[in-house]
């Protein structure tokens, strides 16, 4: 039966080498002096959680567990520079699975060059993976606290597809656009850094729209309206759980954005120019909390997003 030290040469192996003073291999990794400043975020993924050994191929897992740190990145507006990985096995993990693991990884860190410069392996009863990622910083850093009132909003992409997807696994439907949203998230990186140009505040979609811009409002110190006829939808999301399901769906990672209306259009022709798709969804005001209208500006029940501790799983 392979050990640590098998495990880890074989992960390793479908990583390019890290060009930093000391990558893996040793106690620490050391990295060079970056020219801007560094943002810092870890995030994990656990089975039965956040994916099922079942609905998932080593390779989703793998890009999964760096995509949403990378999504985290992005919102900041920063450039993807190094990560470390720590993986917890069950003791009859298969090598094979371990190496399509390293290889979703590796084709995600390629694709935003960002480097693997250390880890750990442990045993444990169920399979995760925990990241910790770094992004260097080419202007003041986008937080949730920098919104302002007479801020628009903007989501990029769709929403819903994520939770959609995970409604199909369940029901055993193994393939489609959503099933794919809920494997394999696409972070938002190139649209985080366009954004830093324009933007006041950001974060990214993780637990579902109605849940992050309350903590973006409350951060900010504002109030939102979000109109509902303007959400972002599939339209396989529309037919199958409505703008609620827009609403409320987690592990989107798209992007949501407040720019001053001043350059909001400015942010519109750079997005399109590079191929990013946002819309506005509503626009901030003095006050707290948030609304949703419908089309004759009546107020709308507002749904609930994810939370770890109120909710027993998100995948079975």
């Amino acid at each position: 039966m392979p050990g640590e030290f098998d495990f880890i040469r074989r992960f390793l192996g479908h990583f390019p080498k890290a060009r930093v003073p000391v990558g893996p291999g040793d106690d620490c990794a050391v990295l060079a002096p970056s020219r801007g400043a560094l943002c810092v975020t870890t995030d994990a993924v656990v089975e039965d959680v956040h994916f099922t050994r079942a609905s998932f191929s080593p390779a989703d897992i793998g890009h999964k567990a760096l995509a949403v740190n990378l999504s985290d990145v992005a919102s900041m507006g920063a450039t993807p520079r190094w990560f470390v990985c720590a993986l917890a096995l069950p003791r009859d993990f298969p090598p094979a699975h371990l190496s399509g693991i390293a290889r979703g990884m590796a084709a995600l860190a390629r694709e935003h060059r960002v480097a693997l410069v250390g880890g750990n392996f442990t045993s444990a009863r169920e399979l995760s993976i925990t990241i910790t990622a770094t992004g260097e910083l080419s202007r003041p850093p986008l937080t949730r606290a920098g919104a302002r009132p007479g801020d628009w909003l903007y989501v990029s992409g769709t929403l819903g597809d994520a939770r959609l997807g995970l409604a199909h696994l369940r029901a055993g439907v193994k393939r489609g656009a959503s099933v794919q949203r809920q494997r394999r998230p696409r972070p938002r990186v190139a649209l985080g850094q366009l954004a830093a140009r324009f933007a006041s505040a950001a974060l990214d979609v993780s637990d579902g729209l109605a849940q992050d811009l309350g903590h973006l409002c409350t951060a900010s110190g504002v109030r939102a309206v979000v109109e509902l006829a303007k959400l972002p939808m599939s339209a396989a999301v529309r037919r199958e759980l409505g703008p609620e399901g827009a609403l409320a769906g987690g592990e989107d990672y798209e992007l949501l954005m407040a720019v001053p209306s001043a350059r909001g259009r400015a942010f519109e022709r750079a997005c399109a120019r590079g191929g990013h798709p946002v819309t506005r969804v509503g626009a901030l005001s003095e006050g707290v909390g948030w609304v949703i209208h419908d089309e004759s500006g009546r107020d709308v029940r507002r749904p609930g997003g994810f939370d770890h501790f109120r909710q027993a799983s998100r995948v079975d």
